[in-house]
């Protein structure tokens, strides 16, 4: 173990944030100033331009920033089975090894329980947490009864009763309580995930007819079909005329970004008054929303850019200033770059690649980061949209969960390359995409005669990508050869 004394261990900062789609940001190209302090901080630090989730869904997704592997391997591939988590060491055995003091705060979703952290603050999940006092309760109980929707007009409750506003409170008292050890704190926010509300100033700070457009409403989910129309007809038939609401919903969730904004802000000015020593500061998102764009909200079905992508960026300790990147990184790439910045080696079975030598504004070599993978489903045979399966949910009435058996059963993998991406699907289907020329993702190239070399080539790649993933654990007696920072070269 490292000596906990030893202060160029720098203190860690992780927050992740819930459905954060990437580039709703001014730093991220998007036309209103929606995260200020972090863009800041990005913009003195590391932004990756082009950052991938392993999964678009949150306990996967998860699992994967805790493990640095992918769902397939980790074995969690849907929100309802974290328990299962399959790895050697995790991010928080890598920790307690280096000497850290572990704490979290906020919402949990994840293989590991309270008892695995020095400080545990919650859970929080969307519409509750630990309440303190009695006008949090009724802030909680009015949540639960927006069924997961979008507020229309501003939540009739204080600032401090909203679920950032109390996630930060407790990691503040995490912080206050850390010792002379160096601090690992993982704050994890509900927000900007539906229910979609917040209070003023926040709820009027974006005013509807000033959000930027989208590009194509439900007309595009119809017309990409199959699970696309399933889940765009379900929500129509749950909640009548529940797109003519898109901006309000757009609006809101613009505001519960500057909420969560001004809550990081509180957060890093407290660990920079208080901490002794260096602050490394990562700041992700666990997925995307398709903040309406299809005529959907929330999440659901297919791999497209506005659920795959995320933000994520690196500030402080370690951190050369000042660099936009534009390699393809995944959160699973978050642990063994932790690993390398704490002098741990990286564990067994890691399948992420460590960005700390992009960090310090090192080379990153083409072979290694001109391409990323991502995975959907969770097995079995894909369902026919005509299917109507037993739900954990009723067909009828206005509630639905966008993570269904129908959208979820089978698999799909995906990579991307360059300005194209591919998809394929355990139904024998497939996508193509060019994302310059289309980055919503609605003309598909799949079967263009003029696209079959492309097609052909990201095949091959993503072949490569899943072979390269094959699972080295178990661990027997013979151990497989490992590269350097784990960077594998690809095709």
């Amino acid at each position: 173990m490292i000596d906990v004394a030893d202060r160029s261990l720098p203190h860690i900062l992780l927050v992740m944030t819930d459905q954060q789609r990437a580039g709703f940001t001014t730093g991220s190209g998007f036309d209103l100033d929606t995260m200020p302090f972090t863009d800041g901080l990005a913009d003195e630090g590391l932004r990756f331009s082009g950052a991938y989730t392993s999964a678009p869904a949150c306990v996967p997704a998860r699992t994967s920033l805790l493990t640095g592997r992918f769902p397939s391997s980790h074995k969690v591939t849907q929100n309802s089975n974290a328990a299962h988590a399959f790895y050697a060491q995790d991010m928080l055995d890598v920790l307690r090894l280096a000497g850290y003091r572990l704490s979290f705060s906020g919402k949990p979703h994840m293989h590991r329980l309270p008892e695995d952290f020095d400080f545990y603050g919650g859970p929080y999940f969307h519409t509750e947490g630990p309440a303190r006092t009695r006008l949090e309760r009724e802030f909680d109980a009015w949540l639960e009864s927006l069924d997961h929707g979008v507020a229309t007009e501003p939540t009739p409750f204080p600032l401090e009763c909203q679920l950032p506003y109390r996630i930060v409170d407790q990691a503040i008292e995490a912080l206050d309580a850390g010792g002379e050890q160096p601090q690992f704190l993982w704050v994890s926010v509900p927000e900007p995930h539906n229910p979609y509300q917040v209070p003023e100033p926040y709820f009027s700070m974006f005013a509807e007819d000033e959000v930027p457009p989208r590009t194509h409403g439900p007309e595009a989910a119809r017309a990409k079909g199959g699970h696309w129309l399933w889940l765009q007809e379900l929500i129509q038939s749950k909640r009548p005329d529940y797109d003519a609401g898109w901006r309000r919903y757009r609006a809101n969730y613009c505001g519960a970004l500057r909420m969560i904004d001004d809550q990081v802000r509180r957060l890093v000015e407290h660990a920079r008054a208080e901490l002794d020593g260096p602050v490394l500061v990562v700041m992700l998102s666990d997925h995307g929303d398709y903040a309406g764009e299809y005529g959907l909200q929330r999440k659901g079905v297919g791999l497209p850019e506005a659920l795959v992508r995320i933000p994520m960026f690196f500030h402080g300790d370690g951190v050369d200033p000042h660099q936009v990147r534009s390699e393809l990184v995944s959160l699973v790439d978050i642990l063994p770059t932790i690993c390398e910045v704490v002098g741990i080696p990286i564990p067994d079975g890691v399948q992420g690649r460590s960005l700390q030598p992009l960090l310090q504004a090192g080379p990153a070599p083409a072979e290694v980061f001109s391409s990323i993978y991502a995975e959907r489903g969770y097995g079995g045979e894909t369902y026919g949209p005509e299917e109507r399966p037993p739900l954990h949910f009723p067909y009828e009435g206005p509630s639905f969960d966008e993570l269904n058996t129908v959208t979820q059963s089978g698999a799909s993998r995906m990579v991307r390359r360059g300005d194209h991406k591919l998809v394929v699907h355990s139904n024998g289907e497939g996508e193509l995409y060019n994302l310059r020329s289309d980055p919503t993702e609605v003309v598909d190239l799949f079967n263009d005669e003029a696209h079959r070399q492309v097609r052909d080539e990201l095949t091959w790649l993503l072949l490569h990508w899943m072979l390269r993933l094959q699972d080295t654990l178990p661990r027997g007696v013979y151990e497989p050869k490992t590269p350097e920072h784990n960077w594998y070269t690809m095709p």
